[in-house]
C-alpha cells in the first residue's frame, strides 16, 4: 500500500450504551486527548468552545519516532449522534495529510463504534521517511497505520469504560 493511495484503517466496539451516552466523548477532542498517547493537548480555536460543524481545533501531538508537531483541523462532518469527521488542515496542493472519524450505529443492546483514518494523500510527518526509503514506503505505511489502530483500539477501551463504568 502507497502514501498517495490514502490508505485507511479503522478499528470498531460495541458499547452497551444508547449513541447519546458515547457521543459527548467521541466529539471532545480534549477528552481524547486525555486517553491518547499521541495526541497530548487540544485548543479549540476561533473561539469555539467544543466541537460543531466547521469548528476548527489544533491538536499537540508526541510520537518517540517523529517528535512534537501539531496541526490544525475542521470538522467537516457533523451529524449528531451518527457521525463526526475531520480533516487536518495544510497549505498545500496536495491535499491534506489525514482525515479522521467516528461513525455510531445501534445495535441491540448498544452502539457500535467505529473510529476510523484515512492516512494521505498531503505530506505528513512520514513523507520524509519515505523519501529518504522509498524501498521500504509500503513497510513504513503499514507500520503507521497499524499505529493508529491499537490507538483507536485504546480510545474505543476508554469510551467503554467510561460509559459502561463511569
Amino acid at each position: 500500500m502507497r502514501y498517495a493511495d490514502g490508505p485507511t484503517t479503522e478499528s470498531e466496539a460495541v458499547v452497551n450504551a444508547p449513541a447519546e451516552d458515547i457521543w459527548p466523548l467521541v466529539t471532545d477532542q480534549a477528552w481524547l486527548a486525555g486517553v491518547s498517547e499521541e495526541l497530548q493537548r487540544v485548543e479549540w480555536l476561533d473561539g469555539a468552545t467544543g466541537a460543531g460543524p466547521g469548528v476548527r481545533f489544533r491538536g499537540h501531538n508526541s510520537h518517540p519516532a517523529i517528535g512534537e508537531w501539531s496541526t490544525v483541523s475542521t470538522v467537516t462532518t457533523w451529524e449528531p449522534e451518527r457521525s463526526v469527521r475531520w480533516t487536518v488542515e495544510v497549505d498545500a496542493p496536495d491535499g491534506s495529510p489525514a482525515q479522521w472519524g467516528f461513525d455510531l450505529d445501534p445495535v441491540d443492546g448498544g452502539t457500535r463504534v467505529r473510529q476510523w483514518a484515512k492516512l494521505g494523500p498531503g505530506p505528513s510527518g512520514l513523507t520524509p521517511a519515505i523519501e529518504r526509503r522509498p524501498d521500504k514506503e509500503e513497510r513504513i505505511v503499514a507500520a503507521r497505520l497499524d499505529e493508529w489502530r491499537a490507538g483507536m483500539e485504546r480510545n474505543l477501551d476508554a469510551v467503554r469504560s467510561a460509559v459502561e463504568h463511569g
